[in-house]
């Protein structure tokens, strides 16, 4: 439960004096550990190096004094050379200034003697430095600890300074892809214990919620964020009016979109920050957000502690090798196992996920911490950590699991960071949407969707396929892009390595087969995103009508129907709108009629609305198909190789999960992601931070 700002103010401005000992005594207890930590890597670098030695143990020790005393002299040039430059600009400076540090550290020191020519130093710099944050990691366990231990030394110093915030703000944090039935499993089986401990204890409620269709990020960010979910049918998609394959994550695509959607009143006006989302949800400042990399903002100084941290890039970056060798492992144990259903987890997502579990999410954490501290109203951060896993590994497998478990530590250090500042915040914790599991229609058929719908059209050209595995790449690219169109150092380095890859403004790393070019003539474009794929028929304008494509393509939509890696397919028809085809039967969505066997009746009640709901959004395909549903494990077959998918319906994907404070009472589910907008405008006006509302009690008081 949040605290009036002024009482916390209040008993932070007159701290006991005890207390203040004990936090002198945690700090004293931070340098030691840290001091223990630099000398048992400087005995191994010194041990294992012939390159280097000592006259004896006392230069080892002085060498430790003199690494911190310049760790911290870097870090105050760093913080200048960061209003120069721009604070995004000390990823070069900070990743170098860790070899910097020792390499100067050695050669001051009159005890410690370098061997082998002019190399040596830079040999025992990159050893030492790799070697620190090595035993840095074995200390806490191979946690993210290091890192959230340095930002809430960092806090702790700053909390006497910082002046209160006025009212209490809202820290929203989004565990992408958690569904409600895994997280109701988490915390009773008592994994979660921050956020299990809030629910237990009666301080937070959990409730889930139904995303509709489709249940991708963009379609409910865009819903939480702005209100304007009716704008995404899916992932990517195909708009015949432009010829060209939308893809959400994509950032001239995602800045497009925004403003179709936007009213400029979005959930972070009026102050609020958005965090490596999709969309701004028109925030003044946004960071990592796929929608406004093209357009780099103020300078921060959680890049400038990140990027200078000890324990922030430059340890983030070894460990990135260490999180590559984790998942080598745990690929071979499933294929050792015979694990089913499984996808072959090499290529790119090795990169991706140590990028994403390591280096961005410490780098969120830092964002994040930089405006608690300013007290900024509205925080909203997206983590995807576990949903870059889980597609790969699996909703419910064990290194899916251990992700969550490392952001309900985030989410612990978050609120002891919370309870040093002088004003208060509510925590909201939700998910955009589930993931549910199968073998994918590959896997099961031995042929794609793209080749089954060839066989079944007559046209002279095969179908263009937009299909792939490209969600993961979306945060990257958005911190790239940020990084190269910076007016400094580490921006011109980036472009120059990144030369080619960001020809149209934005940094685009990933596979092309996600966004292929559509040629003028093209006569069929298929899109998918999980276990949703949308058809168009490219060279006839507009959405056509069922009797339409009966007539070019006769065997088009009895085929798919009738397939057995097919669920149903949605298709309107000019007599009665929007329709379910299925092997055995037909829903008609509007009215509700049903011949034959309900095609609908496996995918749950609210599968007709969720339809209707995407059916009738703009640039939605000609043909909606939706994959088949296990009868008793309910999995689903992904048009895309992932074992863990979402997009569509069927499974856990619909079963979003929302954990609030227990003081905002719920009367019932929210329906959609923007009932979800809704309900946190509401919370948000509760907490005093609307000014649309503020306007709104004037203009009455002044009737």
């Amino acid at each position: 439960m949040a605290k009036p700002p002024e009482q916390v103010s209040d008993r932070r401005r007159r701290r006991p004096f005890w207390l203040d000992l004990r936090r002198t005594g945690r700090g004293l207890q931070a340098m030691l550990l840290g001091g223990l930590l630099s000398l048992i890597s400087l005995i191994i670098t010194f041990w294992t190096l012939p390159q280097i030695s000592s006259d004896g143990r006392l230069p080892i020790l002085r060498l430790v004094v003199l690494l911190a005393l310049f760790s911290i002299l870097m870090r105050w040039v760093l913080a200048g050379v960061a209003i120069l430059i721009g604070s995004i600009g000390v990823l070069v400076g900070g990743l170098l200034s860790q070899f910097g540090v020792v390499y100067l550290g050695i050669t001051v020191d009159p005890g410690v003697t370098l061997h082998g020519g002019v190399g040596a130093p830079l040999l025992v710099a990159v050893v030492m430095a790799s070697v620190s944050a090595f035993v840095g990691w074995v200390a806490y366990a191979g946690s993210d600890d290091a890192y959230v231990a340095e930002v809430m030394r960092v806090v702790h110093r700053r909390a006497r300074k910082i002046q209160a915030a006025p009212k209490t703000g809202m820290l929203i944090i989004q565990i992408d892809g958690l569904s409600a039935p895994l997280l109701n499993w988490m915390v009773l089986a008592g994994n979660l214990p921050n956020l299990g401990g809030w629910i237990r204890d009666g301080k937070h409620s959990m409730v889930g919620w139904h995303t509709g269709v489709p249940a991708t990020t963009p379609a409910s960010q865009a819903g939480i964020l702005h209100g304007g979910s009716r704008h995404i049918p899916a992932f990517r998609w195909y708009e015949k009016e432009t010829g060209r394959v939308m893809v959400t994550n994509r950032g001239r695509d995602a800045a497009e979109i925004e403003t179709r959607m936007s009213t400029g009143r979005g959930l972070l006006a009026d102050g609020g920050v958005s965090i490596s989302n999709n969309w701004s949800g028109d925030a003044d400042k946004c960071e990592l957000v796929f929608s406004r990399a093209a357009l780099p903002n103020s300078r921060s100084r959680g890049y400038v502690r990140f990027f200078s941290s000890p324990q922030g890039a430059a340890r983030g970056l070894i460990l990135c090798f260490a999180e590559i060798f984790k998942e080598l492992h745990q690929a071979r144990r499933q294929r050792v196992r015979h694990l089913v259903p499984r996808v072959k987890r090499g290529g790119a997502y090795i990169f991706l996920r140590a990028i994403t579990n390591v280096l961005l999410r410490d780098l969120n954490v830092s964002l994040i911490t930089d405006e608690l501290v300013k007290g900024t109203p509205a925080i909203y951060c997206d983590f995807v950590d576990y949903d870059e896993v889980a597609h790969h590994a699996g909703p419910t497998r064990a290194e899916s699991l251990q992700t969550l478990e490392g952001l309900d530590r985030v989410l612990g250090a978050l609120q002891r960071i919370i309870d040093i500042l002088p004003h208060s915040y509510e925590i909201v914790v939700l998910s955009d949407h589930g993931q549910s599991q199968g073998s994918t229609f590959l896997q099961r058929y031995g042929r794609t969707l793209t080749e089954v719908v060839d066989d079944l059209v007559d046209t002279t050209k095969e179908p263009v396929a937009a299909v792939g595995k490209a969600e993961g790449w979306g945060p990257v690219n958005a911190f790239l892009t940020e990084l190269s169109l910076r007016r400094s150092v580490a921006g011109s380095v980036t472009r120059k390595a990144l030369h080619g890859k960001a020809s149209r403004g934005e940094v685009e790393l990933g596979p092309k087969d996600c966004e292929p070019p559509v040629a003028a003539d093209e006569q069929m474009v298929v899109t998918a995103s999980g276990n949703l794929a949308l058809l168009y028929l490219a060279t006839t304008p507009g959405r056509v009508p069922l009797e339409e494509i009966e007539l070019l393509h006769p065997k088009l939509i009895p085929g798919l129907a009738t397939h057995p890696g097919i669920g149903f397919v949605v298709v309107d028809s000019l007599a009665e709108g929007p329709v379910a085809i299925g092997g055995a039967g037909v829903h008609v969505l509007r009215t509700g009629r049903i011949e034959g066997t309900d095609p609908l009746t496996p995918y749950g009640e609210r599968a007709a609305a969720s339809l209707l709901w995407q059916a009738e959004m703009p640039h939605n395909g000609d043909i909606v198909v939706i994959s088949r549903l296990d009868d008793y494990t309910h999995e689903v077959a992904a048009f895309e190789e992932l074992v863990g998918c979402h997009g569509g319906i069927g499974g856990w994907q619909t079963d979003a999960v929302l954990v609030h404070p227990s003081r905002w009472v719920l009367t019932e589910p929210p329906v959609g992601s923007d009932a979800v907008h809704r309900l946190l405008i509401s919370w948000l006006e509760l907490l005093g931070h609307r000014k649309d509302l503020d306007k709104r009690v004037e203009t009455s008081v002044e009737a």
